[in-house]
């Protein structure tokens, strides 16, 4: 089942504790995380998921107190403020989302200490997985604009979440946050496309041009942010109602950010094409449920913040690929040009697509 013995015992301790221990035990394949899942399937047909994350396979996440210098001085969890797999934020997040009426997986039993919990079985309905079976994508779409809408309706969440594992804290995704997570496209690209190179001077430049971007991002952090909010991490319930009907997972990394954020990684999503027509739709549903938001202001700071998540996602997969020996990956970049060079198209970001007519050739954006 693993080859770590001491994390099998650690698994079948909180197996037993749950009445589980005689359960039938079924991996799933990993993603892009240090995080692995089991399916586990009672002797009375009862289905849970185990989520597997040792609290010390990653860097430190980020401190409250920590200057942008420690920081940087901490890793890339603490630059980004991801919050490094902790079982306790998971459950301190899934019990804010369930306390709004909407859909986290329940937490059965778990182990924060070791990185262990078990969770609710959402069952396999990912979005992208029935869409591509046949469903109609458009309400599944509109639905989890409608559970987005809620989500940002309540407002900004406690600088602190209490949760069954303890509290955890609701940092904002700041410039920091946002300037490191750009950066990873002048970071990685070059090392995994040898026509582009950066120097000094090309990334002062970068900077410069992201920085109107990064501060109405950092200025606009109001709501709570799934982070990772798409087809592949939503989960259709049909038998619930509502806003319910979309069940949330892998939002541990949940932050304080602009409302827009979670709105481009749905509709501007890496891993499968979303049409202009069902975009702007789903945008016309959130701005009708949210009557007092300034839709032109907001829709600046969207293509510029998408603009920025596209970037940082290139440079993200660059490095999963460069790196981490991952070419699947490579597949997904030809979407995310195709994204960024629209974004591009709007004037307020024209010094922005000036850096990338100076340094990054045409034939490597597509």
């Amino acid at each position: 089942m693993t080859s770590n013995p001491e994390r099998e015992t650690l698994k079948l301790a909180l197996l037993e504790k749950a009445g589980l221990g005689d359960a039938a035990r079924h991996p799933l394949p990993g993603d892009a995380s240090t995080r692995r899942y089991e399916r586990i399937v009672a002797k009375d047909g009862r289905r849970f998921m185990l989520m597997d994350q040792p609290p010390a396979a990653e860097s430190q996440p980020c401190d409250p107190a920590w200057t942008a210098e420690e920081r940087h001085s901490q890793g890339w969890n603490a630059v980004a403020r991801l919050s490094a797999g902790r079982i306790e934020a998971f459950a301190a997040v899934a019990a804010h989302v369930n306390a709004l009426g909407l859909s986290a997986p329940a937490i059965p039993a778990l182990d924060a200490a070791n990185g262990l919990a078990l969770l609710e079985d959402f069952g396999d309905d990912l979005f992208a997985r029935v869409i591509e079976q046949g469903m109609d994508e458009r309400p599944l779409y509109l639905a989890a604009i409608e559970a987005l809408a809620k989500l940002h309706e309540a407002g900004t969440p406690p600088a602190v979440l209490n949760g069954p594992a303890g509290e955890w804290p609701m940092l904002v995704y700041d410039e920091v946050a946002l300037q490191g997570g750009a950066d990873l496209l002048v970071e990685w690209l070059p090392k995994y496309d040898i026509r582009v190179s950066f120097d000094e001077a090309a990334i002062t430049a970068w900077r410069e041009a992201w920085a109107p971007v990064v501060k109405s991002g950092a200025d606009g952090a109001s709501v709570m942010a799934h982070r990772d909010y798409h087809a592949e991490n939503l989960i259709w319930l049909k038998d619930r109602n509502g806003e319910a009907r979309v069940g949330m997972i892998d939002f541990q990394d949940a932050v304080i950010a602009h409302p827009s954020w979670d709105l481009h990684s749905l509709l501007q999503d890496a891993r499968r094409d979303v049409s202009a027509e069902l975009e702007a739709e789903a945008l016309d549903r959130y701005f009708a449920l949210r009557a007092n938001v300034d839709r032109a202001a907001f829709m600046a700071d969207y293509a510029g913040l998408a603009a920025l998540n596209e970037a940082r996602i290139i440079g993200i997969f660059a490095r999963l690929i460069a790196r981490d020996g991952k070419p699947r990956y490579a597949q997904f970049l030809p979407r995310m040009w195709a994204h960024l060079n629209r974004n591009l198209e709007q004037p307020a970001l024209a010094t922005v697509a000036a850096w990338f007519d100076t340094y990054v050739p045409a034939e490597v954006r597509q």
